[in-house]
């Protein structure tokens, strides 16, 4: 979407210079599209970014404290604990490409804007939820909570897009909304258990809360009146392939994340999967014949296909890691949420070492090299955090793990979207971002559903047996992505050469 709205923006430079009589006249600067005061832009900057540590900081605050979250619901059994993480990742990645084409119909700006103060409603609408004593509610409590984020993070980028040309400060500043992921997390996980352990669970929501309505307040002042203004020429929105989608990947999510509880024989269980397919097969045929498809089918070529295909099985992979992980960590050595969110803390400093890393590395090994580094990164921090014993101390193999895997995470983004950039028309630049964002969201919450009927139905020998059968399962993805990962680098090299992008 960004990439989209630069070449909009360039176009419009070029008539405007066209129409310039004066030979003299000095060209337009290409860095700032807009002008901003340099504490302006900081603001600006960060208000944006934050969107991404507050995507990471919502999953984080339900994620450690779920042990004292779930007993507020009655006995729930473990299969129903991870909708408190799959149903908020369904939805930040069923809604991100229709937030995006809102965006460029609507403004950014304000998209943006309603997007922090949708994500503060819901919130607070979560630590309600306690007076209600549902979990059905709190889980739809939650989904609805995931539109926020994806509001938020694609036009986020557009804004970013918008205001920075190609070079090293959009480098930065894309390097900075990225590393914020691993910090949201540990932020989100540390207050949400710190409230359920010292007073009550429902304040990390409603405190949450509060500061999405702060930020969107700041969001309306700081962000500049002209980003509030949709493009001069912007599409139509795609009403039947949005409705299509959005039933199609939430039917097919339920009835992934139902299986651990009423088990694949069940018929609503099966029947939903197969409705659910049925209306993205629809969606298919709806966008190869509308005029302004939601996804141009036509544009993903085979090259899109495996990246994507490589971004699934990594993120899939990561989000079975860090809820077993964290499950381990408290149910078989007994650490309380508070004492998880110190471990995982860690991660923070490896978030921003791992973008620097990326950045560094974007410019000087082919992009297909570091898709395939981030995918051994999640094999490796899996592997290693598997096949740790019920009683270890904490450096031997959950650290090590802990601070590889924010290697994959800030690896493979970047990567992906500039891979999908470079392989796709110019007219849909701005479907990478999108695209890469909810298949890494949609595929956390695919894959826990997975995870969860493995957990269950694999022969085990207690709890430390089963927590271990659906890591091997992430180890299975994750290894997928390295095997998928080598031969796409292979290929790249053989087609393209030792190619690196300009710096």
């Amino acid at each position: 979407m960004h990439q989209h709205l630069l070449e909009s923006y360039d176009r419009l430079l070029t008539e405007c210079n066209d129409d310039d009589e004066s030979p003299a006249s000095p060209p337009t600067p290409p860095a700032n599209v807009i002008e901003m005061s340099r504490m302006r832009e900081i603001l600006f900057i960060g208000i944006c970014a934050v969107s991404h540590l507050m995507t990471q900081a919502a999953l984080g605050q339900a994620l450690a404290p779920i042990d004292i979250i779930a007993p507020t619901f009655g006995n729930i059994p473990p299969g129903e604990k991870s909708w408190f993480i799959a149903g908020y990742s369904l939805t930040v990645g069923t809604f991100i490409m229709i937030s995006g084409r809102l965006g460029d119909i609507l403004g950014h700006k304000r998209v943006f804007a309603f997007g922090y103060a949708w994500l503060g409603m819901w919130s607070c609408f979560a630590g309600f939820s306690a007076y209600t004593r549902h979990q059905i509610f709190f889980d739809v409590c939650r989904a609805f909570q995931g539109i926020g984020p994806a509001l938020l993070m694609p036009n986020a980028l557009a804004l970013f897009g918008r205001v920075y040309a190609p070079g090293i400060k959009k480098n930065i500043v894309f390097s900075i909304f990225g590393a914020l992921a691993p910090a949201g997390f540990v932020i989100g996980a540390t207050f949400g258990s710190l409230f359920a352990q010292l007073t009550w669970w429902p304040w990390a929501f409603w405190s949450y809360g509060i500061t999405a309505f702060v930020l969107s307040v700041f969001a309306l002042l700081i962000i500049p009146k002209a980003l509030s203004d949709p493009p001069a020429i912007h599409p139509k929105f795609d009403w039947t392939g949005s409705f299509c989608v959005v039933a199609g990947l939430v039917l097919i999510n339920v009835a992934f994340n139902n299986a651990p509880l009423y088990g694949w024989h069940t018929p609503h269980v099966y029947f939903t999967l197969i409705i659910g397919f049925i209306f993205v097969v629809f969606f298919v045929w709806v966008e190869l014949r509308v005029e302004s498809p939601l996804l141009p089918i036509r544009a993903i070529n085979s090259t899109v296909g495996y990246v994507l295909a490589l971004v699934g099985v990594g993120w899939g992979s990561f989000g079975i890691w860090v809820f077993y992980n964290i499950s381990f960590l408290q149910h078989i050595r007994h650490a309380t949420p508070l004492q998880v969110s110190a471990q995982y803390a860690p991660a923070v400093v490896a978030g921003f070492i791992a973008a620097g890393m990326t950045g560094f590395m974007l410019t000087h090994t082919p992009v297909s090299f570091v898709m395939l580094l981030s995918m051994i990164a999640f094999c490796t921090g899996i592997s290693v955090s598997t096949f740790q014993p019920a009683q270890q101390i904490y450096w031997a193999q959950t650290f090590v793990g802990i601070i590889i895997m924010p290697f994959g995470m800030d690896m493979s983004f970047p990567a992906a979207t500039v891979i999908l950039s470079n392989h796709m028309p110019r007219e849909h630049q701005g479907l990478a971002a999108s695209l890469v964002n909810t298949v890494v969201n949609y595929s956390i919450s695919i894959a826990l559903g997975i995870a969860g009927t493995v957990e269950v139905y694999a022969p085990s020998n207690g709890e430390l047996e089963q927590n271990r059968n659906a890591l091997y399962l992430a180890i299975g993805l994750s290894g997928l992505g390295v095997i998928l990962g080598f031969v796409f680098f292979i290929k790249t090299v053989m087609r393209e050469g030792w190619v690196i992008m300009d710096h």
